[in-house]
């Protein structure tokens, strides 16, 4: 509790002195403030205001940023529609295999096909090695699956201290085993 008064003892303060503060006369003084500057000429005063920082800097950025990109693309894209043109439908000729591309009517769409994205072909084959991959990765899982059966059914050595670099010795220490098995004679 006596932490929240001292959190609201400022905030009654503040509230007795805005009364204060609605004053015309105090309005006026709050709105532009003077520094009277000395010197040998006339009246020297400095108005005290407000930092306009942050605003210049964004009206100066976003200046920048039209002429950086919003002007030259606009011009692009009249050069394009102005000079080239859509594209015109024509006879294909005997032999000739159109290039993914050429398929647009727009040139803007047209570099963007070219150069950027990639074709409907590309697309297809990817998918499908995506789906290669992921067959493949089910197949190993199954085979996995498998041997831990086998293991487990054989009475291999455990799954979780294999180790294939470790398995050949013990191959060999069962193999030892087996064999004292066996001149043992139970």
């Amino acid at each position: 509790m006596v932490g929240w008064s001292r959190l609201l003892s400022p905030a009654a303060k503040f509230a007795s002195y805005r009364a204060v503060l609605q004053e015309p006369a105090c309005r006026n003084a709050l709105q532009q403030q003077l520094r009277r500057m000395g010197g040998d000429h006339g009246h020297h005063q400095m108005i005290i205001k407000p930092s306009r920082f942050q605003w210049d800097k964004f009206k100066d950025l976003i200046h920048f940023y039209v002429m950086l990109g919003v002007i030259p693309v606009t011009a692009l894209v009249l050069y394009a529609n102005i000079f080239v043109g859509p594209a015109q439908l024509a006879e294909i000729p005997e032999g000739y295999e159109p290039k993914h591309w050429e398929y647009e009517k727009h040139p803007i769409t047209r570099f963007i096909s070219r150069y950027i994205l990639n074709s409907e072909q590309q697309n297809y084959e990817k998918s499908l090695h995506y789906l290669y991959e992921e067959n493949e990765k089910a197949q190993i899982r199954l085979l996995e699956d498998e041997v831990r059966r086998k293991m487990s059914e054989r009475n291999d050595y455990q799954a979780y201290y294999y180790r294939p670099s470790v398995a050949k010795y013990h191959r060999i220490s069962k193999e030892a085993a087996d064999e004292l098995e066996a001149l043992r004679g139970d």
